[in-house]
């Protein structure tokens, strides 16, 4: 078994590995782990750095709260990442910062990982982003979603619309963003947002458990599995017959040996 902390890890991120699973876990729980800049920066370093050996990431929140988003003391300040600040920036220079920021989230789609989002207490605003980036969410019976951007005046910027248009139809995505409201873990589960519903105690367990059946699963058929399925909505029928085609031709010679 291997155990890393990352040196970075008072930017309020800790990083823990065993085998082929990590574990990412917002550590703020004072604060119900709102997110910051910093923090930001330790996930994308996190990333760089994951050994090729881990296969499944799970991504938590310590304390009562997956995360509560934004960190607005953080974002109202006068920090290089700063609302304020950005807005003074040139259009180019503020995409590319937030270009920065949203690498925070978006490595999470790797087609070699599987990436599982545990969440309990409030998923809000980058919160619910971050659970949206993983493949799957499992939700404790008292989680809560909220895409409150629109609150601020702003709109969901870190990886988050895609997934959430596609999990449930533009419609509902479309109300959830313009409202900011509360969604609750039953919604969650009735409207495609939750891979599993448990209760509060059996969050971790139920985490465990579909880790381990991720990883019964052939390491290379997986990776194809996911990127097949992730390119599904941008292709025809005749071009994801296709695609299946290759993945499978790749498969198998790969599970002969084939050059």
């Amino acid at each position: 078994m291997t155990t890393s902390e990352p040196s970075g890890s008072e930017a309020g991120v800790r990083y823990e590995q065993d085998g082929p699973v990590a574990t990412v876990t917002l550590n703020r729980p004072d604060v119900l782990n709102a997110q910051t800049p910093a923090m930001w920066a330790e996930l994308v370093d996190i990333s760089r750095k994951m050994p090729g050996e881990v296969r499944v990431v799970i991504v938590r929140g310590a304390g009562r709260s997956f995360s509560a988003g934004l960190d607005l003391s953080v974002a109202r300040g006068e920090s290089d990442s700063s609302l304020p600040v950005l807005a003074r920036l040139s259009p180019e220079e503020c995409a590319e910062r937030i270009a920065g920021f949203q690498e925070a989230f978006t490595w999470l789609r790797r087609p070699s990982l599987v990436t599982i989002a545990a969440v309990q207490g409030h998923a809000i605003g980058a919160g619910f982003q971050l659970a949206l980036n993983c493949d799957m969410r499992i939700l404790a019976d008292d989680a809560r979603f909220s895409m409150a951007e629109v609150t601020l005046g702003l709109v969901p910027d870190l990886g988050g619309t895609k997934r959430l248009a596609e999990l449930v139809g533009p419609s509902r995505a479309l109300e959830i963003c313009i409202t900011g409201r509360r969604i609750t873990a039953d919604e969650s589960d009735r409207i495609g947002l939750a891979t599993a519903v448990v209760p509060a105690g059996e969050l971790d367990g139920a985490v465990s458990d579909l880790a381990a059946a991720v990883l019964t699963a052939d390491v290379g058929a997986v990776a194809e599995i996911k990127a097949l399925l992730a390119g599904a909505p941008l292709r025809t029928y005749e071009q994801q017959d296709r695609a299946e085609r290759e993945a499978q031709t790749r498969r198998l010679r790969d599970l002969i040996g084939a050059e």
